[in-house]
């Protein structure tokens, strides 16, 4: 078979791609072993963004306007946020790093890295806090990962993510839709564009479809349906215990998509956030920094 190729352009910073997780995951599942799926970092907060004369001001409008998202896509948002993150370049670095430590180790480590601004309110935006963030994750190398992340190489690697981001196909540049997020390209202060966080972008031979912004899972399917029919097929939802021991962390429209059965299982440990729980798997629960030394009792609440 032909390769066909995903980009998911994305920041893990990101709160629409933090809301587009339940349908991202549910391709994944569904496209696993079929396609080539590589993320660009697109470094949503960059190094030479002008400070805000009110840092105070702008994390309360910054809050507000997450918390907008995050009702339009049901996702976790942090209670309180204690900054708006300066910089994406450090998380970009180390969920670059850590692809280069396999799939499932990659896929945790930038799950972190979104949940430390969505699920903590403290964004990774410093070297220090991405790579405290990640600490604990299953399998991970945590020296290896300083060291990758730190390299020339890395960052020549997001640098050039960054520049393939602000390289968007036609389609893109005036996207339109019901969604509340269309992703219509962002104009940059170059005066060039940017594609809006998420897109993903697939390339089959038969040609290449652009799904910009905050869309359902029908839309992506469609995508794939024209490009190379037969490629999509829907996995069986496996049961809440599997499901949480494979994702290790989970939000309700996630559970909602990903897990079939009575919710949640027994031993998942709840952390409450602004916009419902999140649920980790007990071995997660137990490194995670949103319940690491705290004392969290896993409650047994079906929803």
């Amino acid at each position: 078979m032909a390769v066909v190729e995903v980009v998911e352009y994305t920041d893990p910073l990101c709160p629409w791609a933090w809301g587009s997780e339940p349908v991202f995951r549910r391709l994944r599942a569904a496209l696993a072993g079929r396609v080539r799926w590589r993320r660009a970092y697109c470094v949503l907060f960059d190094h030479d963004d002008d400070p805000a004369p009110d840092p105070e001001a702008e994390t309360a409008w910054y809050a507000r306007y997450v918390e907008g998202i995050s009702a339009h896509t049901g996702a976790p948002r942090a209670r309180r946020l204690s900054r708006v993150a300066a910089s994406s370049w450090p998380s970009s670095l180390v969920a670059k790093a850590a692809e280069g430590q396999g799939e499932e180790v990659s896929e945790r480590v930038l799950r972190r890295l979104r949940e430390s601004v969505f699920v903590l309110g403290e964004p990774a935006d410093t070297p220090a806090l991405a790579l405290s963030a990640v600490r604990g994750v299953p399998g991970l190398d945590l020296a290896r990962l300083a060291a990758d992340a730190a390299s020339a190489a890395l960052s020549e690697a997001v640098r050039a993510d960054r520049a393939e981001a602000r390289r968007p196909v036609r389609e893109v540049l005036s996207a339109r839709g019901d969604s509340p997020h269309p992703g219509a390209a962002k104009e940059t202060a170059d005066g060039g564009h940017r594609y809006a966080l998420p897109t993903l972008l697939v390339r089959a031979p038969a040609g290449c479809r652009a799904v910009p912004g905050w869309r359902p899972y029908e839309e992506y399917a469609a995508a794939f349906d024209e490009l190379s029919p037969g490629l999509l097929t829907e996995p069986v939802r496996p049961a809440p215990p599997r499901a949480l021991a494979r994702y290790r962390s989970l939000t309700g429209p996630e559970r909602a998509a990903l897990t079939a059965g009575l919710w949640p299982p027994a031993d998942a440990v709840r952390v409450e956030t602004g916009n419902g729980p999140l649920w980790l798997h007990p071995e997660e629960a137990a490194v995670h920094p949103a319940v690491h030394g705290a004392p969290t009792v896993p409650r047994h609440i079906p929803e």
